[in-house]
């Protein structure tokens, strides 16, 4: 029991810290490439990277 409320408190935390990086800029909600690379545990560039690889095989199919 004391394990599902500290699960719970977490995941919790966890969303209430990912709210905090979404902003609101022109009716849209977006999150900067560096709140998203530190919550993903990755270097920004790394991040950015993938992104652009991303949208490169989009493109390809």
């Amino acid at each position: 029991m004391k394990e599902e409320k500290k699960l719970k408190r977490e995941q919790s935390l966890t969303t209430q810290r990912i709210k905090s990086f979404i902003f609101a800029i022109r009716g849209q909600r977006i999150i900067i490439d560096r709140d998203l690379a530190q919550i993903y545990g990755v270097k920004t560039s790394r991040l950015n990277e993938q992104v652009k690889r991303n949208k490169k095989q989009g493109e390809i199919s």
